[in-house]
């Protein structure tokens, strides 16, 4: 399935939150050979893990077909801008989204990947892609219970309790993974 979005060129690189994420902004460049990708030109936009958070890479075509794709936790075909560069919009197709989703949840329990997943959960239950069913404790930690849409499969999302600034924080971190703009 193919996405297509507008992501600028020539950004410096963001500084790092309070959760230690930081993203670059697609710069016009093969993330793996270094290539120019001109405008008009597609290319693969993904998000992996790294020691220090997560990271966006841009690869250029030739590039994403011999890339090992099996540390990403996402990615998406888009197309770099041709003329003058507005603010970007997101257009990124709502099975990439369920699919980063659900690939947080083998994560693990580390603070920034939890709430980032929580804010993301939130957002697909306003999409209605996730339904909200109930909420549990399991000690001190509460539980909603949600269900994806056409799905039968419980699933527990954690709720850290974020206050308004976290989820801020998080819902611009995702705007930066998924758009590679500062926030």
């Amino acid at each position: 399935m193919e996405v297509l979005m507008s992501t600028a060129a020539q950004s410096p690189i963001a500084s790092p939150t309070s959760s230690g994420y930081s993203f670059a902004r697609a710069r016009g460049k093969c993330s793996i050979c270094g290539r120019d990708i001109a405008p008009g030109e597609k290319f693969t936009a993904a998000v992996r893990e790294t020691d220090s958070g997560l990271e966006r890479m841009d690869l250029a075509a030739e590039c994403w077909e011999s890339f090992d794709r099996a540390p990403l936790l996402a990615f998406w075909h888009a197309t770099m801008p041709t003329g003058p560069v507005a603010k970007p919009k997101v257009f990124v197709d709502d099975s990439v989204l369920c699919d980063l989703f659900q690939r947080l949840s083998e994560a693990g329990d580390e603070p920034a990947k939890v709430n980032f997943r929580f804010v993301l959960g939130l957002i697909l239950m306003r999409k209605r892609l996730i339904a909200y069913e109930s909420t549990h404790f399991d000690a001190d930690r509460e539980y909603w219970t949600v269900r994806m849409k056409g799905s039968d499969q419980i699933i527990d999302l954690l709720n850290p309790r974020l206050d308004e600034q976290q989820i801020a924080e998080v819902s611009a971190q995702l705007s930066q993974v998924l758009s590679g703009e500062a926030a």
